[in-house]
């Protein structure tokens, strides 16, 4: 969620983000395919999502 923030400047929920998070931990392994991901979910509690991040 927070490199996705970050970079992509987009709020997503924790399983909106768990394909992208997937890909970018090199778990799917599919040299030379071209592979699209659906990242979704902006609802979010953003106290909530301060809380989360300050920990890290």
């Amino acid at each position: 969620m927070l490199f996705i923030w970050e970079r992509l400047k987009i709020v997503v929920e924790p399983t909106g983000v768990l394909a992208a998070a997937a890909l970018l931990q090199g778990a799917v392994k599919n040299p030379g395919a071209k592979i699209g991901v659906i990242i979704s979910g902006g609802n979010v509690d953003l106290a909530n999502l301060f809380k989360l991040f300050s920990d890290i």
